[in-house]
């Protein structure tokens, strides 16, 4: 499932933006890939990411995947309840299971994103 009005990255993650900040998580087809979650390392407050940068770890009982930032930014706040609940990621990974929110310290971060249907064309080839 890909959501419309939402920015992608190849790496499948998501971006939310509204204004200066971006909520972020990984996409639908990325927690599908990595089957039933177990742990989720969350980012810490305060700390800057570069785009492409990896900002968490989400681990399965098959896999361990790094999570990269969408954007470059400042992390403002982190879905705590990720660190008992990891599985919310698989049950609505675009609501319940953001993993983070950044202040976007450099827009032109945002140029190498998707939109939906640039990202489904994209998921067609994989």
């Amino acid at each position: 499932m890909v959501v419309e009005g939402l920015l992608y990255t190849k790496d499948h993650e998501w971006a939310k933006v509204e204004g200066d900040l971006v909520t972020m998580g990984i996409t639908d087809y990325a927690q599908e890939q990595l089957g039933e979650l177990v742990f989720v390392e969350l980012p810490e407050v305060g700390k800057q990411f570069a785009a492409r940068k990896e900002i968490a770890v989400v681990e399965s009982s098959k896999a361990a995947g790094d999570v990269y930032s969408p954007v470059t930014g400042t992390v403002t706040e982190v879905n705590s309840e990720l660190s008992t609940r990891p599985e919310l990621i698989n049950e609505d990974c675009y609501e319940s299971g953001w993993i983070c929110k950044l202040k976007i310290t450099d827009r032109k971060s945002l140029d190498n994103l998707m939109n939906a249907r640039k990202y489904q064309e994209y998921l067609d080839t994989l």
